[in-house]
């Protein structure tokens, strides 16, 4: 996934500091794999238009996309064929209930911003480790819970943050954190961790994502030369650092089957 250049559009820019840090955490794992000439066999749920996708397929991987929506399944298919890598790219529609019927090994699953979303967050990391060759790897992106109330209340919405604070997740037998809001669930660090690990998979790195990239007003990344490289250093700087956690609007992490 290419740096920001001045060149960039406006959303090309927005969307390098919303995804470096992850990307370059995806590129650790597969650059890792390739220095041992081998050609990783990835799942992406919930992938919509290839934004992963397509980059890593262009890397030499070969990249399986799980999507519910058409649409998206179609735009994939255009910026496959045009990038040049639609023999590597192949789009199914479904969701995670459908992981087993349409995955037989990965060696790599993303599984950003979608774990939100799910009735059973645990038996869905579930299906993801049973698909996943022993040795693979999992990317987790999730939404975190400390930051939103913090984004909550900075808008002005003071009753919504305090019932985000106080809102001590139900778990139902199986360990899930539930339920899901109009916007989706939200996760603490240590949440996610225990949730990785009552489905078999043992977290290796948490960074965090997003700790400055949603409060820079973005006409500054729009106008001012250069800032937006140096906003994704400084959130590159910052994600590995754990006093930043709780001020991530995201948490990425990687686990291992």
């Amino acid at each position: 996934m290419a740096q920001p250049t001045a060149s960039s559009s406006a959303s090309e820019r927005r969307q390098s500091v919303r995804t470096g840090v992850a990307w370059d955490g995806v590129r650790r794992l597969l650059d890792a794999a390739a220095a041992d000439g081998h050609q990783a066999r990835i799942v992406d749920i919930g992938g919509g238009t290839g934004g992963f996708a397509v980059p890593l397929a262009e890397l030499g991987h070969t990249v399986q996309v799980i999507d519910p929506s058409p649409d998206a399944l179609a735009s994939l298919d255009r910026r496959a064929r045009e990038r040049g890598v639609a023999d590597r790219v192949t789009g199914q529609q479904g969701d995670l209930s459908d992981l087993s019927d349409l995955v037989d090994e990965a060696d790599l699953v993303l599984c950003h911003g979608v774990l939100e979303m799910v009735e059973d967050p645990a038996a869905s990391l579930a299906s993801i480790a049973g698909v996943l060759r022993p040795g693979g790897h999992l990317s987790l992106l999730v939404a975190q819970r400390h930051a939103a109330v913090v984004a909550r209340a900075m808008a002005g919405h003071f009753q919504a943050a305090r019932e985000l604070l106080d809102d001590v997740p139900h778990r139902p037998e199986g360990g899930s954190p539930g339920p899901a809001g109009r916007s989706g669930r939200r996760f603490t660090h240590d949440e996610i961790v225990d949730l990785l690990v009552g489905a078999g998979l043992s977290p290796e790195s948490v960074h965090a994502v997003r700790v400055f990239a949603d409060l820079v007003p973005g006409s500054l990344l729009d106008l001012e030369p250069g800032a937006t490289a140096a906003l994704v250093e400084l959130e590159k700087a910052v994600a590995t650092r754990p006093e930043y956690l709780p001020l991530a609007a995201q948490l990425h992490v990687v686990a291992r089957r």
